[in-house]
């Protein structure tokens, strides 16, 4: 029985489908962050463009598997890239959260973003990228709930769906 589960996550873990879950489900909170930014006008600070960026690296891992779920090595780079924008978003989410919770003058964010000098996302694209909000500030709630908290809960899911698909998305196709 653990065998025939395991070969029926493979196959789906192999599958152009789970990428695409993978890859929507990311589009859609890039879509929300959107939405909450011009059309519920709530600005977001540096934390938050941290956190969209590391929502595109699920983006682009999402589109690493549709493109070549079929090739080991493909979906190698897809879970390397899923891992590290899933739990570096985390750690942004928690930083943000501990911003919140306990405010504090010398524990702020900066105003710009710090991306490298060959990667100025914020003067490249800066209806995306460029933060215009507070880090300390709390615009949105939903069922007591802030922003913040919800992307500990977006990414943790990220990365709890990672490891249920490490080993099966490695493995040799069957």
């Amino acid at each position: 029985m653990e065998t025939q589960s395991l070969n029926a996550l493979t196959r789906f873990a192999h599958s152009k489908a789970a990428w695409l879950i993978l890859m929507l489900s990311a589009v859609a909170l890039e879509l929300a962050a959107l939405f909450f930014q011009h059309v519920m006008k709530l600005d977001p600070c540096v934390m938050c463009i941290y956190q969209r960026v590391a929502v595109f690296g699920l983006i682009f891992a999402g589109l690493i598997g549709v493109v070549g779920y079929r090739y080991r090595i493909a979906r190698a780079v897809g879970v390397i890239i899923w891992s590290v924008s899933a739990a570096w978003g985390l750690k942004l989410a928690l930083e943000l959260v501990d911003m919140q919770m306990n405010p504090s003058p010398f524990a702020t964010c900066s105003y710009l973003p710090e991306f490298p000098t060959w990667l100025q996302l914020h003067e490249w694209l800066p209806s995306l990228f460029m933060p215009t909000g507070m880090c300390s500030d709390i615009p949105w709630e939903f069922m007591g709930v802030t922003m913040g908290q919800w992307m500990i809960v977006a990414f943790g899911g990220y990365l709890l769906a990672l490891a249920i698909f490490f080993i099966p998305a490695l493995r040799k196709s069957a």
